[in-house]
């Protein structure tokens, strides 16, 4: 554990975790705290970012980083489409620039990170039907399922799951891989070390997780494997790289996730990191554990992503 990372863990153990020791989730504290925590990110050396945020986006609202290389030939090598955490009722692409940008500078895939609709406003299954749409844009755009990784951290990485598990339903063409950073994947809150690392994990205290689930849950059963990843049936399912640190409350969600899957037939790559906080890859430049988990998920999007050389149809709806 660096020295870096526990800087870190010290300070979200002062700022963010006595926010999850409160009885009652405030929407309102976590959005505002999220906004005031924002900093400036610069957008990498050779890469344009354009932000599509107007209405007439809806639900295919969200940021394209794209090479400026690969815009003037008119082609794309490989694409992400990448779902931001932050519990289903707060964060935004804006917040996650840090390592979308980073992710996407050191795989060399073009990004389109996805601003779904948030709870409690827009509850289940408002997110999941944004990121089928923005998949299904891209497709439709003409990006081969092939040249795609879905990817994502905490909600954003179980909603990242349920978006693969909901296109094998449909018969959706797949795409190449998923990459899950401490994903979310069971709202039911069963997982043992909501209770065994509680006191452990820097950010969040166990009873937490149940609260938070409760927004994006509105009428639906919690274990719906749309809403729950965790209770699908995995068959089928593109290669996974799943991280997770090792005092997690939500360690379970993925070791869980891993092991059904790897039952299931899933070529799934594991990795447990040694005392890192909740997406410790948003520490990135700062924390070397964050840039080297970061480097690993590059790789797993380069070897499993096929690079793609055909010409890029624009199509407005989805760009």
């Amino acid at each position: 554990m660096s020295w870096q990372s526990a800087v870190a863990c010290w300070l979200l153990k002062r700022q963010f975790r006595p926010e999850t020791l409160k009885p009652h989730v405030s929407v309102e504290r976590a959005r505002a705290h999220a906004a005031a925590r924002l900093r400036r990110v610069s957008v990498p050396a050779g890469w344009r970012l354009v932000v599509r945020d107007r209405a007439a986006d809806a639900p295919l609202r969200g940021e394209w980083l794209e090479r400026e290389a690969d815009l003037a030939q008119h082609v794309a090598v490989r694409t992400m489409l990448y779902c931001h955490g932050g519990g289903y009722y707060f964060c935004s692409p804006a917040s996650h620039r840090p390592l979308v940008f980073r992710l996407a500078a050191r795989s060399g895939a073009r990004t389109f990170s996805l601003d779904y609709r948030l709870a409690p406003e827009h509850p289940f299954p408002a997110a999941l039907e944004d990121a089928l749409a923005a998949y299904r844009a891209l497709l439709a755009d003409g990006t081969p399922a092939e040249s795609i990784v879905i990817a994502g951290d905490s909600a954003g990485g179980g909603l990242a799951l349920a978006t693969l598990v909901a296109l094998r339903d449909a018969g959706d063409p797949l795409p190449a891989a998923g990459v899950l950073f401490s994903p979310w994947t069971d709202l039911a809150a069963t997982g043992a070390t909501i209770e065994s690392n509680d006191g452990l994990d820097p950010m969040f205290c166990g009873a937490a997780i149940g609260r938070a689930a409760r927004f994006y849950i509105g009428d639906a059963d919690p274990t719906d494997p749309y809403l729950s990843p965790l209770y699908a049936d995995f068959t089928g399912l593109p290669p996974l790289l799943i991280q997770v640190g090792s005092t997690e409350v939500l360690l379970d969600d993925a070791r869980r996730v891993a092991d059904g899957a790897r039952a299931a037939g899933v070529k799934v790559e594991f990795e447990v990191w040694p005392a890192m906080p909740h997406v410790w890859h948003l520490w990135t430049p700062y924390v070397p554990e964050a840039k080297a988990a970061l480097e690993r998920a590059a790789q797993f999007i380069r070897l499993h992503a096929a690079e793609r050389t055909a010409q890029v149809e624009v199509d407005s709806t989805a760009r």
